[in-house]
């Protein structure tokens, strides 16, 4: 048959897959930071709140004798619960749930304050600890939403509360559309890979024909993937200049870095007024030599312990000066690298701590990211910001504390590119938190970046596992757009996460990065036979490929890219190869 096909035709279709059916209550992904006239309805209809809209009074909410709740009605028709403040700038119990150990609780519901503004935590106290499941910043006169959730670590009852710290002692909060989901873990993996499916996947559809356009079947499809689309790199150290082994290990695994601490002030600049760049330099050469791109981390740190050591107790009288010395960091730094890196955290950790906003002034982050984005037009510039996923409990960098700086800026004059850097430094993890605090940041619609993941060693033996289930939960997060590791390696080991040991052998969590690696990178290689129409089909990561049709005498290879098609776009992309 080969003999009378002198033309063959490979041609490659690919559009965005289809969603998965599946009888699994799909997970909610929506949020919005509008402060609205009247709540939305509650996601999943509530979930296992009874009477969430409070249609029906307060049926199934007051559980305490001296909870201070009421029932009110606005002009609009809309009912809701009101809650007294009754001491420790908190409310009473408002429900008790039963909350199972082994599910994941999805949290969500709508506030309002009778005066003034106030930053609302809402609480679940279990038989063994207090958790909280989101934060909010709520105001007068307007709805704002709330997204959260948790898990327990004991089945039982689990009672629900509202904080504040700085809501007015007479106000009430109000709440509306109250809303706990729970999944099991199947579920909530069903999610991961549904999410998987649809954003970091296409369909590609290999159709093979013959000269009279006639299809051929039974032609075998190979299908290698050259580069991941999918942005996922890991933290290193200037001990790679050193370590051929290191340099090996790294090289054949990782597209993305960023440097631990050698593109640092307190690095490049340890003694005033003399400058070393030559660590930094051997190691940005070792990324280009590798084509290894590289995050620019970081141009100013806010934490005093951040500054080099003769500058870390500068004292605030002295103003003009600080000014002088950080403009001068940050024209070095950018001016010698611009065009090198393709992101800067430009004033880090600007969330927990102010050691440069005291000297300088309220719009100090402002006015270094004009300044940045002034000397480096085409990089993206990034907060970068630790406890937002991994603490529920830490108020400081929350999400809605996120979202108010990144409008911050905005309002002091930085009006250019922004990405929100997610630090991810997990102990113990609370997915379903981590997941809507996602869906929230993901509403101002920058990019997102898990910028410098780990799991802390001292927090259990299943140090790999609990990797495997965060790299997984990140990965399948439409807004998250690229993963950085923090693991570099020296002579002394790793921060908190080691990923080899120190003859560059994998451990447990080694094996974990690379079997993502092998699944996203199709490391095996994929391979199929056309059907009786001539077609093949599967659905592959987005990235670069070779495909090789053999059939007939000599093998066809065609390289072709695999990308998003947009939202809902039926693209079509076509390549034809004739010989």
């Amino acid at each position: 048959m080969a003999a009378q096909m002198p033309f063959l035709s490979l041609i490659f279709l690919i559009f965005m897959a289809g969603n998965c059916q599946a009888h699994v209550l799909p997970y909610d992904y929506s949020f919005t930071h509008e402060c609205l006239a009247k709540p939305l309805k509650p996601q999943y209809g509530g979930g296992i709140a009874i009477n969430p809209e409070l249609d029906e009074g307060l049926m199934g909410w007051t559980q305490s004798c001296d909870a201070k709740v009421e029932h009110h009605q606005q002009s609009n028709g809309n009912n809701y619960l009101a809650a007294s403040i009754i001491s420790a700038n908190q409310t009473s119990t408002i429900k008790k749930f039963h909350l199972e150990e082994d599910k994941l609780y999805t949290f969500s519901a709508w506030f309002q304050v009778s005066k003034g503004n106030a930053y609302i935590q809402a609480i679940f106290m279990t038989q063994t600890d207090n958790i909280t499941a989101g934060w909010v910043a709520a105001q007068e006169g307007c709805w704002t939403m709330l997204k959260g959730g948790l898990v327990v670590n004991v089945t039982g009852p689990a009672e629900l509360y509202f904080k504040s710290h700085d809501i007015n002692s007479t106000a009430q909060i109000w709440v509306d559309s109250i809303s706990i989901q729970p999944f099991t873990p199947q579920e909530w993996k069903f999610h991961q890979d549904q999410s998987i499916e649809k954003y970091r996947k296409s369909k590609l559809k290999f159709h093979v024909v013959d000269q009279q356009n006639r299809p051929v079947p039974d032609a075998t499809i190979s299908i290698k993937q050259t580069r991941l689309s999918f942005p996922f790199g890991n933290a290193i150290s200037g001990y790679i200049l050193n370590s051929t082994a290191y340099q090996n290990w790294f090289a054949s695994r990782f597209k993305y870095t960023v440097f631990e601490n050698e593109m640092k002030w307190y690095f490049n600049e340890q003694t005033r007024g003399i400058v070393d760049y030559s660590v930094t330099d051997a190691m940005l050469q070792f990324a280009n030599s590798h084509e290894i791109a590289v995050c620019g981390h970081t141009v100013l740190w806010e934490d005093r312990l951040g500054h080099p050591t003769w500058l870390r107790d500068f004292p605030l009288n002295r103003s003009e000066e600080y000014r002088q010395l950080t403009d001068s960091r940050v024209n070095s730094v950018m001016n010698r690298y611009k065009g090198e890196v393709f992101h800067w955290d430009v004033v880090n950790e600007n969330m927990h701590h102010w050691f440069i906003k005291e000297r300088i002034g309220e719009n100090s982050s402002a006015i270094y990211y004009k300044k940045a984005h002034e000397i480096d037009l085409d990089a993206l510039l990034f907060l970068n910001e630790y406890m937002t996923l991994e603490k529920s409990s830490d108020r400081r960098a929350s999400t809605w504390m996120y979202l108010q700086k990144i409008w911050e800026l905005r309002e002091q004059g930085y009006k250019g590119p922004l990405g929100i850097g997610l630090q991810a430094h997990f102990g113990p993890m609370n997915l379903p938190y981590v997941r809507a605090s996602i869906d929230v940041l993901d509403s101002v619609k920058l990019p997102i970046w898990i910028s410098e993941l780990d799991i802390n060693n001292k927090t259990g033996p299943d140090q790999a596992n609990r990797l495997d289930q965060i790299i997984r939960e990140l990965h399948a997060h439409h807004a998250v757009q690229g993963i950085l590791m923090w693991s570099a390696i020296s002579p002394e080991g790793c921060w908190k996460l080691c990923l080899t040991d120190q003859n560059f052998n994998n451990l447990d969590t080694g094996d974990v990065v690379d079997k993502f690696i092998a699944e996203w990178t199709y490391s095996s290689g994929l391979e199929g036979k056309t059907d009786s129409d001539g077609y093949f089909e599967t659905l592959l990561f987005h990235g670069q490929y070779e495909a090789t049709l053999r059939f007939g005498k000599e093998p066809i290879l065609h390289k072709f890219e695999v990308m998003p098609n947009g939202e809902g776009k039926d693209e079509v992309v076509v390549f034809k190869i004739c010989v």
